[in-house]
């Protein structure tokens, strides 16, 4: 797979997701990524931050609002391609 990427977390533990989408909402943008090898389609919703142009680091996302409307918008984008379970 050509849009995977290698993420360490703050244990020191490398983990890899699938590149989904970079979302751009309210002057920032989100990452959707999926865990590879996940089983219940979950995705990952990171902030991007961006270091002068040199360093990318991605930020947990802790307002529901923000998350919620982010996968909307997701959603709302890929609809013909992904089948989205019912919340």
């Amino acid at each position: 797979m050509d849009n995977v990427v290698k993420l360490t977390d703050e244990s020191g533990c490398e983990v890899f997701f699938e590149f989904l989408d970079l979302i751009s909402w309210k002057g920032d943008e989100f990452v959707i990524l999926l865990p590879v090898g996940s089983e219940d389609g979950e995705v990952t919703i990171l902030r991007l931050e961006n270091d002068n142009g040199e360093t990318e680091s991605y930020i947990s996302v802790e307002d529901e609002d923000t998350l919620m409307t982010v996968f909307s918008l997701f959603k709302d984008r890929w609809k013909s391609e992904f089948d989205f379970a019912d919340e």
